[in-house]
């Protein structure tokens, strides 16, 4: 009887241990959350790289928004629920995954590459090369070898007279790709990007110099060095670089490591199917369908949507008789401007014959050349389009914003979804008790 009083005594005590090494940092809805769960978290989104860095004290809000959304999917009773199709859920998420995405986050990923790309570069920088090239084929004989190499010397020795560099890249290249632009490559160069003797001996050029005929496992290249350069600013090339994540989709993989980790908050008790669902049905899915509520929105906050240059809400056409130019306008001036695509595609190019061509849309200067002429009055030239040689436009000029939400359908639905997450999340906490240990807030990361 000792034995078994000590051994409870025992395991008491290290349970009374382990509660004091690892405290409760907050209780959210009733379930606790102990401060090296708090602590994994708060570290693995405060990394190194990470733009928006947040102190301990505004994390914990953040903290406790994902937790409720937890717990608001378990009340939902989410794991019950799998009737929606595969297709349904694959549409889903194409829509919903990119709005779990904040700029903020798309902004960090933009630094964490721009980090690496200035690590690789380090201080060598960029170069800008031309070449002339000369193949040497893998199967190529004693005597051929030594033919390609006498023809490459006398081009070299036509340089060394004096001879124009793009000029002789033009006419002996056999880079025609490059050869027809004087020998420019098309693009700056990093090291570790090419051929390590072409590095090599680019690398050693100052601008304006060529090499000597430089041997690669492709062939002989005369390198002349156009321009060098150190790596740009994250702020020059911070829209460039979001262009290219934006292009790439990367948002949509941000958007399942935030799935993943609300999965993982939950103790595996949520599915990825659980936290995409009660997020759709909950803001994304309300917001994109609630056609009045985004009417509304719009209706409040018109000013935040006004503009500084006039819009062209309108069409540029191309068709190839007259009389068409008439019949278009007269086919759409009374409909709505979202029905125009679809009556004049059934009125003029219902089948295999098209009559008119069209680009529909909202347009500022320097989107369409035809409305720059025609609208906004500008000297630019405009392209013919092949086979309908009479151009024409149609529509109005809105000069301080848009007309209703559907100008700006997809902004005004960003927003509206972001102000249903914000309410949404009131009501959470309206709903579940949260408390927050404050004495044991201040011991993060900091502590034994």
């Amino acid at each position: 009887m000792k034995r078994i009083v000590f051994i409870s005594a025992f395991f008491l005590n290290t349970v009374v241990m382990m509660a004091q090494s690892d405290p409760v940092i907050m209780t959210v809805n009733g379930v606790p959350v102990t401060r090296s769960e708090f602590e994994y978290s708060y570290n693995k989104n405060n990394s190194d790289g990470v733009i928006d860095k947040k102190t301990v004290d505004e994390y914990v809000d953040l903290f406790i928004n994902y937790k409720l959304k937890v717990a608001a999917a378990l009340d939902a009773k989410l794991d019950t629920m799998r009737s929606f199709k595969q297709e349904f859920a694959m549409y889903r998420d194409q829509q919903v995954l990119p709005t779990m995405v904040t700029d903020a986050d798309v902004l960090a990923q933009a630094l964490e590459y721009y980090n690496q790309a200035k690590e690789q570069i380090g201080p060598k920088g960029l170069i800008l090369p031309a070449h002339i090239f000369f193949r040497v084929p893998s199967d190529a004989t004693q005597d051929e070898q030594n033919k390609i190499k006498h023809r490459v010397d006398s081009i070299y020795g036509l340089l060394k007279a004096g001879a124009d560099y793009a000029d002789l890249a033009k006419r002996f290249s056999e880079d025609k790709k490059t050869g027809a632009n004087g020998g420019d490559l098309p693009s700056w160069i990093a090291p570790n990007q090419a051929f390590k003797e072409f590095e090599d001996a680019a690398y050693a050029l100052q601008v304006g110099e060529f090499s000597q005929p430089v041997l690669s496992p492709n062939g002989y290249h005369i390198i002349m060095l156009k321009d060098r350069k150190q790596l740009e600013p994250f702020d020059s090339l911070k829209n460039s670089m979001i262009q290219r994540i934006e292009q790439q989709g990367i948002r949509d993989r941000i958007a399942e490591e935030r799935i993943q980790k609300v999965v993982e908050q939950s103790g595996g008790t949520l599915s990825r199917e659980d936290v995409i669902e009660i997020s759709n049905r909950e803001v994304w899915d309300k917001g994109a369908k609630d056609e009045a509520g985004l009417a509304a929105y719009f209706k409040a906050h018109k000013k935040d949507y006004a503009w500084e240059e006039p819009r062209f809400k309108g069409m540029a056409y191309h068709v190839k008789d007259k009389a068409d130019v008439k019949a278009v306008k007269n086919c759409v001036k009374k409909l709505p401007f979202d029905q125009w695509a679809e009556v004049l595609r059934s009125t003029f190019n219902p089948d295999s014959v098209i009559r008119i061509r069209v680009e529909k849309g909202l347009f500022k200067q320097g989107d369409n050349p035809l409305v720059d002429k025609e609208i906004f009055k500008q000297n630019t030239t405009v392209t013919p389009v092949e086979g309908y040689p009479i151009d024409a436009v149609f529509g109005k000029v809105l000069k301080k914003g848009p007309e209703d939400y559907t100008d700006v359908r997809g902004q005004v639905t960003a927003d509206y979804q972001d102000m249903l997450e914000k309410n949404w999340v009131t009501d959470l906490r309206r709903r579940y008790p949260v408390t927050v240990n404050k004495d044991v807030l201040k011991t993060v990361n900091k502590h034994q």
